[in-house]
């Protein structure tokens, strides 16, 4: 039995036909009967020919791949998003880059690289208003913003409802009888850090609480600047009873400076974070959090840039996703 791959000759002499024939058959030209296509699709699918992907990009004028950018391959949101929009891609018959670009200059670069060359059809960028990278977006090229909502109206975007993500957080402290909460916000510089923070503004002042700068702390994702936060809230003696922190890793870090200063959690300090880590669980305590659905949005935001590829107008410009409160031991009531 023959190993070599069938070719589209193979495929032109089961079908009787020119091997032009066929081509036109691939690459779906209407200059083909019914007919002649049927007998055609039935050879390629007895053969088991699949067309070259080089030949039908060079047929097409297509690379039938795609390319997604964020400021790292290791963060678990980051990874998490791309494997959604892989897996969509896939489903298109698409292949997905994933590249990583560290500062606005690498970005620069690797969008040159990659658009500039033609090696993609279409891009998605990963927080792309993390630094000034938003600065070298390309101009009229199939784009999909994730993670930050678009400045542009004519790019589309996915990304989590943060507003909502920290409101609700909130109001659940709240509603366990918390009033001195304090917030542990990502880079200011960043969409999703002013929305949280507007969510988290809007339940305090909903609930009559007066909004203490004081209790504010701007870290940047890390478990350490989660650490810091709290530890500069005790060193300025304006201890909480319950933090906010924006994502599970700085939560991570104010339940380990908890740990450091005797305070206990949750019967003296309750804590929230945003993402539900896989280890977030595995925390002591185990961390309460919103739950988002990070693949789901990089696989619709691979969905936005397909339609943006095939000529149509997205049903929504800017897709918001929901997340979900779980409830876990760093949470009780509580009050000043």
């Amino acid at each position: 039995m023959s190993l070599s791959r069938p070719t589209i000759r193979d495929v032109a002499r089961q079908a009787g036909v020119s091997h032009q024939t066929v081509s036109r058959v691939i690459n779906g030209s209407d200059d083909v009967l019914p007919e002649t296509r049927a007998i055609v699709e039935a050879a390629i699918s007895d053969l088991g020919y699949r067309p070259h992907a080089i030949a039908r990009s060079m047929a097409s004028g297509l690379t039938n791949t795609l390319a997604i950018i964020s400021p790292n391959l290791t963060d678990y949101t980051f990874a998490s998003i791309i494997e959604g929009a892989e897996q969509e891609a896939r489903q298109q018959g698409y292949f997905m880059l994933s590249s990583s670009a560290t500062d606005p200059q690498a970005f620069h670069e690797l969008v040159d690289e990659l658009v500039g060359h033609r090696r993609v059809d279409g891009l998605i960028v990963i927080n792309p208003y993390a630094d000034e990278r938003y600065k070298f977006m390309p101009k009229d090229f199939p784009l999909v913003f994730v993670g930050a909502r678009s400045h542009d109206e004519n790019i589309c975007s996915a990304s989590l409802d943060d507003e909502m993500v920290a409101y609700e957080a909130t109001k659940h402290l709240i509603s366990l009888g918390h009033k001195k909460i304090a917030l542990v916000t990502g880079p200011m510089s960043e969409d999703c850090s002013q929305d949280r923070t507007n969510g988290f503004r809007r339940a305090l002042y909903e609930s009559n609480i007066s909004y203490d700068s004081k209790l504010v702390y701007e870290g940047d994702w890390s478990a350490s600047s989660g650490q810091n936060a709290l530890l500069h809230f005790v060193n300025q003696s304006h201890v909480p009873s319950a933090v906010f922190a924006q994502n599970d890793r700085m939560a991570m870090g104010v339940l380990r400076a908890a740990r450091d200063v005797n305070l206990q959690v949750p019967t003296q300090l309750s804590v929230i974070g945003v993402d539900d880590m896989p280890l977030s669980s595995y925390f002591d305590p185990p961390l309460t959090t919103m739950r988002q659905d990070m693949p789901s949005i990089g696989q619709f935001a691979t969905r936005m840039l397909f339609d943006i590829l095939q000529g149509k107008k997205p049903e929504v410009r800017e897709l918001k996703f929901p997340a979900e409160l779980v409830v876990r031991q760093s949470t009780v009531k509580g009050g000043d």
